[in-house]
């Protein structure tokens, strides 16, 4: 039975790196200086040098190539398991240690920062069912607003004219008009592509994704193009450090919005409408209903559009991939998984109300 040392130091440092870990996520305010304002942008602006100017996704082709790679491992575990169990043990904890090193120091750690709200100085209380109805009344009138601004009749539905390329131009130009207030969300060295996994995605459910290993943030280019620019800004809030789901959509939210783009207004209003309309009608579809009938013609059939697009790729894989993606969430400190995405609506109430909106 053959030995390899190395295999094992690095088995031996998985539980050590497990327990370091445990004892950051206790100490936010650690992790918020010493990490996620310090190391993490080194970090971060490297990967988006190195493989920023590549055209294509780095991050899916490595994805690929691991899938490979793994599966010829797990053959050959399964030819050879009674003779090798124990070294073939080790070189998989050994693995299983390599990858959870890198996704911590690359990127995951980022999950364990101090609270968005914090940063930003809101105040967190549990919001009423009157602050949610204002503020989805007041982001409606917004929506229906930036929806006459594009088409000449509100029953009309908006086409976007954009290739991916274009908005993401523009969701960069978005990111630097919201720095000038917000300098926390100032993002360089921009690293956004097109997924070379679009349907792949599309089957699973995901619109984006972004890869740590790489630095890179994907977009799924088969989406319906309405939706398409809050994903995109979705994704480059995560590679500026913003871990939490709800905290990356308030950014993306934020990010299209501060453009001068009326394609990119028209998308934050209709992902933050998505989310209000949603809670509203968890707690009082009354309400929710009567705002429904506010809503433009044209905007309707933008949302039946999105829906028929979705529903047209279900399939039965797909919960169970979703299901492991709210495991994974509520193993990085987001104990509502992947219901986290729809507590943006604390942040854009508080954001509103900070901005003398509401």
């Amino acid at each position: 039975m053959k030995w390899n040392k190395k295999h094992v130091v690095f088995a031996l440092l998985l539980p050590i790196q497990l327990f370091l870990v445990q004892i950051l996520e206790k100490h936010p305010a650690f992790v918020e200086k010493y990490y996620a304002n310090g190391i993490y942008p080194i970090i971060s602006n490297f990967f988006r040098t190195v493989f920023g100017w590549i055209p294509y996704s780095v991050g899916d082709i490595l994805l690929f190539v691991f899938i490979l790679f793994l599966v010829r491992f797990l053959i050959l575990c399964l030819r050879f398991r009674v003779r090798n169990f124990l070294p073939q043990t080790i070189s998989i904890l050994a693995f299983l240690s390599k990858i959870y090193f890198c996704f911590y120091m690359f990127w995951g750690l980022n999950y364990y920062r101090e609270p968005l709200s914090k940063n930003l100085g809101y105040t967190e209380h549990q919001y009423t069912t009157d602050e949610l109805v204002k503020s989805t009344d007041y982001i409606l009138k917004q929506l229906n607003t930036v929806h006459s601004k594009i088409v000449s009749n509100d029953s009309l539905q908006i086409t976007n004219p954009y290739s991916t390329s274009e908005m993401y131009t523009l969701s960069y130009q978005g990111y630097q008009n919201l720095s000038a207030d917000f300098p926390q969300f100032t993002y360089k060295k921009s690293a956004i592509k097109n997924s070379l996994m679009g349907h792949l995605q599309s089957y699973n459910g995901t619109s984006g994704y972004f890869n740590p290993f790489t630095g890179e943030a994907q977009v799924n280019a088969t989406i319906p193009k309405t939706s398409f620019p809050t994903t995109a800004c979705h994704e480059m809030a995560h590679q500026i450090g913003y871990a939490a789901e709800n905290e990356a959509n308030f950014i993306g939210f934020l990010a299209t919005n501060y453009s001068s783009n009326y394609y990119f207004k028209y998308a934050s209003y209709r992902m933050a409408f998505g989310y209000s309309i949603a809670e509203l009608q968890k707690r009082d579809p009354t309400k929710a209903k009567a705002l429904w009938k506010k809503v433009n013609t044209g905007i309707i059939k933008d949302f039946s559009s999105s829906y028929t697009f979705w529903q047209s790729y279900k399939n039965p894989f797909e919960p169970i991939v979703k299901k492991g993606y709210d495991q994974y969430l509520k193993a990085n400190k987001q104990k509502n998984g992947t219901a986290s995405y729809s507590y943006v609506v604390d942040l854009m109430i508080s954001y509103f109300k900070e901005t003398k909106q509401l």
